[in-house]
């Protein structure tokens, strides 16, 4: 992992002070509260990251990004479709799976690192429309919540046999505990990830080195299990489609991957092999260390089950000690719960940030306010503590195969129309983001995605048979794959584009995509991706402004009522090509706390 530094907070972005009224043409700057004027902790959570910003190598990028996969439910999810289905249906359900979430998830984060954009308003832009990817942005919440919840149980469970924590109260424990290193936002997530790599990376190798000296014979015997339940070793296609439900949960990683590939430099002829690289591994290179890991956690759980029986064998804490006591001993304790606790720290906090980033998505559209994305940390916290003391460990893959048909449903309908809408011309060939521009919903991506969950979750509640029943997530993926571009066509891709961005849309005069406009609400110069021309203002807007304007009544969208071209100033272009001078941010020094931050990188 790349050392980090520590560099100087920007000047103040612009965010609504709670219950402030939004401001009319010609009123005083508005004004903001402290905690969202603080980018060094909303790190760009609900814009466009500019140019200036994004000054590391991709390397670092990549290497920040895959160490927020330390988490253990890999292991525990992978032995629960094991011990369920059997070996044969469960190695074909967590390749399948792995394969599923690689492809759709390749255009995905080529967009994000791309763009600049997180995966919410990526979403926005590729069929969804400004208020249809508000449900995306519950389903992703929904996402690290849940996760949150089951690392939390793991975490919880560790330090039960390490200390004998009750774990009721080692949930609160799991809880609290990340919330000062997810305050701080990005850099302090950095450094998290960078310190507990050398640990992690020692406590996942080596319970496998004991077994490959100590029990050489235990990958074959594991091949011939048959699972807990009597489903046979053999292939069996209701586990396979079952099992491949619960491992596909996993698909809506892909955005908390973005949260990070957002931060990519523009890719350049320079750099364009190691951009290349950097985003495939950062993006969906993460779930090929995903499987190996659930395959990884089956073998471990296998292998103790005999001496710590199912329930514990299913909790991953258990099979680490078993595998290490050969070598350590009394030591096999203390060096499993240290294993275990530094995981679920890393992927915790991973959890906890995204988590408030979809969280302030959707509230600053739904009531026009943004407080800061800190203030969501807490709600996103305290769902997920709601469901450890609920015991939603005990119901894991019930949990995970309804989630997950709604999860691929959405991933599947933007990866359709990423590859498919765009490339046919029934989609714009860049990503519009910002309100200004945006039909409320469009039926392409969001019509797709609301019909493939609801015929796949009533598949899955056994509707439609057995086989469809086990094959709910395969119907999700498939009617989201056809219907996007399927309605996209049939409507001729007018919902895209409420009307033409002049400022940096296609055909649009633009110098330089690093020159800035001054916002005429807030006063602060941003990047030409973040701008859109304003009626009301009659200027230049930035796209946060923007939301958070509950009086303008979507006016520029109307020909008839106010929706006339703007007039736009010259925009301010860098003085050098490198990018270094003219931030969006007045501050051509500042590097924000962002993961790995290196000036010049």
């Amino acid at each position: 992992m790349t050392d980090t530094v520590t560099t100087p907070a920007p000047l103040p972005d612009p965010a609504e002070a709670p219950g402030e009224a939004p401001p009319s043409r010609g009123a005083p700057r508005r004004g903001y509260a402290k905690l969202a004027a603080d980018e060094s902790r909303e790190d760009y959570s609900l814009r466009y990251a500019p140019h200036s910003f994004r000054r590391w190598s991709p390397a670092t990028v990549a290497g920040t990004a895959l160490g927020g996969i330390a988490y253990l439910a890999d292991f525990a999810i992978g032995a629960s479709i094991v011990f369920t289905y059997g070996f044969g249906s469960g190695l074909a359900s967590i390749l399948t799976a792995a394969a599923l979430i690689f492809l759709t998830g390749i255009p995905i984060a080529r967009a994000c690192a791309t763009h600049g954009l997180d995966m919410d308003l990526v979403t926005r832009g590729a069929g969804f429309g400004y208020f249809g990817s508000t449900l995306t942005s519950l389903i992703y919440a929904s996402f690290t919540f849940i996760f949150f919840a089951l690392e939390g149980s793991i975490m919880a469970q560790a330090m039960h046999q390490a200390v004998g924590l009750p774990v009721e109260i080692g949930y609160l424990v799991t809880t609290l505990i990340v919330i000062p290193i997810v305050f701080r936002g990005m850099g302090a997530l950095a450094k998290v990830q960078a310190w507990t790599q050398p640990v992690w990376i020692v406590g996942m190798v080596l319970p496998f080195v004991v077994l490959a000296f100590e029990a050489p014979g235990a990958w074959g015997a594991f091949t011939s299990f048959g699972g807990t339940e009597g489903a046979g070793a053999g292939f069996s296609w209701i586990g396979f489609g079952l099992g491949t439900g619960v491992a596909l949960s996993l698909i809506a990683q892909i955005g908390e991957q973005a949260d990070y590939l957002r931060f990519m430099p523009a890719k350049t002829e320079a750099n364009r092999r190691r951009w290349n690289l950097a985003v495939l591994a950062a993006g969906p290179g993460w779930v090929v260390i995903g499987a190996a890991k659930q395959l990884g956690g089956a073998l471990l759980a296998f292998v103790a089950l005999e001496a710590v029986g199912k329930t514990h064998a299913l909790e991953p804490i258990a099979p680490q000690i078993e595998a290490l006591k050969p070598w350590l001993g009394t030591f096999a304790l203390p060096a499993a719960a240290l294993f275990v606790i530094v995981s679920q720290v890393k992927i915790n906090v991973t959890n906890a940030y995204s988590g408030s980033l979809s969280w302030s998505n959707f509230f600053s559209r739904v009531t026009h306010r943004h407080p800061g994305r800190v203030w969501y940390i807490f709600l996103n916290l305290a769902i997920a503590l709601t469901l450890m003391e609920m015991n939603m460990f005990a119901a894991l893959n019930k949990l995970l195969g309804f989630y997950s048909n709604v999860g691929i449903a959405w991933i599947a309908a933007v990866a359709a129309d990423l590859v498919v809408n765009k490339r046919l011309g029934w989609s714009p060939p860049y990503i519009e983001f910002k309100r200004a521009y945006l039909y409320a919903v469009n039926p392409a991506g969001f019509g797709a995605m609301v019909i493939a969950s609801v015929v796949s979750i009533l598949a899955f509640f056994g509707l439609f048979g057995t086989y469809a029943q086990a094959f709910s997530t395969f119907v999700a993926a498939g009617l989201a794959l056809v219907l996007c571009p399927l309605i996209a066509w049939a409507t001729r891709g007018r919902y895209y584009l409420a009307r033409p961005n002049t400022v940096n849309g296609p055909g649009a005069e633009m110098p330089d995509e690093r020159a800035t406009h001054t916002c005429a609400v807030c006063e602060t110069a941003y990047e030409l991706p973040d701008i859109a021309d304003c009626p009301v203002q009659v200027g230049p807007i930035c796209s946060l402004c923007c939301s958070l304007d509950a009086a303008c009544g979507d006016v520029c969208k109307d020909p008839g009522g106010g929706g006339a071209p703007v007039l736009m100033p010259v925009p301010t272009v860098p003085k050098a090509a490198s990018g270094a001078p003219g931030t969006a941010l007045g501050t051509p020094e500042a590097v924000p706390g962002v993961p790995g931050a290196v000036p010049g990188a």
